[in-house]
């Protein structure tokens, strides 16, 4: 089974976010399923929204309650993930960048990744590129070369073509699952399964 893992940073509810990450999901999963059907593929949705105030106490103790505990495995056990940001004052949100940076140094290290964003206009489709990205490059995850942006406008829009929405989202899903399908499906090795049992480490202090 593949695992992807879908975070949305939309305040509203509903939102335009959670509307984008919903159909990267859908032709992320089309995309991996025609790449190996024999294969299934499950999405966890991770809202931000909900978890808002576990994220700020984090911040300020450096511990998740539970739930955000379980939205960060989901992330970083997934095989690739999908992340959807709206754009405040020409960036990501600070719910969104504040998820990323609870997560363990190099826990998205070689994850794939489809990076979204939705605004009210077009003018902000550039905060992809020159802040969305570079931060996931830090964390030195595998972006795809499409980026998704979605303006108020191209909801409910006719498309199709390579540069209407549906072309991007569909365009961003094939490079996803791309990578995705390359990835080594064997399990990583258990750091914990072959521990020196404390007795034997104390009688080698005698």
């Amino acid at each position: 089974m593949r695992r992807i893992a879908v975070v949305t940073a939309g305040l509203s509810q509903p939102s335009s976010s959670r509307v984008l990450a919903d159909e990267l999901a859908a032709a992320a999963r089309r995309e991996l399923t025609a790449l190996d059907p024999g294969e299934s593929v499950q999405v966890d949705v991770v809202e931000l929204r909900v978890l808002a105030h576990s994220l700020v106490d984090n911040l300020l103790t450096g511990f998740p309650d539970a739930p955000l505990g379980e939205a960060i495995k989901q992330v970083t056990q997934s095989d690739g993930l999908i992340a959807v940001t709206p754009i405040f004052t020409a960036s990501y949100s600070s719910l969104f960048k504040a998820f990323f940076d609870v997560l363990e140094r190099d826990a998205l290290a070689g994850k794939p990744v489809i990076i979204g964003a939705t605004g009210g206009t077009e003018r902000h489709s550039l905060a992809l590129e020159h802040a969305v990205r570079p931060l996931f490059g830090y964390l030195r995850a595998l972006v795809v070369p499409t980026a998704v942006y979605a303006a108020s406008s191209d909801f409910g829009a006719a498309g199709g073509d390579t540069a209407g929405l549906a072309g991007r989202i569909g365009r961003a899903a094939s490079e996803f699952a791309t990578l995705v399908s390359r990835l080594d499906k064997s399990t990583p090795p258990d750091p914990y399964a072959d521990v020196v049992p404390f007795d034997q480490l104390l009688g080698g202090q005698r």
